[in-house]
């Protein structure tokens, strides 16, 4: 029985340190995601800027293809 219970703690020792290695990981990754979105938001901004810049009216990221 002693044998059992030590098992059954090693597996709830182990699990407990996957699920925290689990949610550092999602963690890091969520600051990524945030990152790469302030990123991507920017450089649209700086897109639509340059084309306005330029001459054009509305974005090119806003416009309907030629086809609709």
């Amino acid at each position: 029985m002693s044998e059992r219970v030590t098992q059954l703690e090693e597996q709830v020792a182990y699990l407990t340190r996957t699920v925290e290695d689990l949610s550092d990981v999602i963690a890091r990754q969520d600051r990524d995601l945030d990152q790469i979105k302030r990123q991507a938001q920017m450089l649209m901004e700086r897109e639509a800027q340059r084309e306005m810049d330029v001459g054009g009216t509305v974005p090119l990221a806003d416009q309907k293809p030629p086809h609709w």
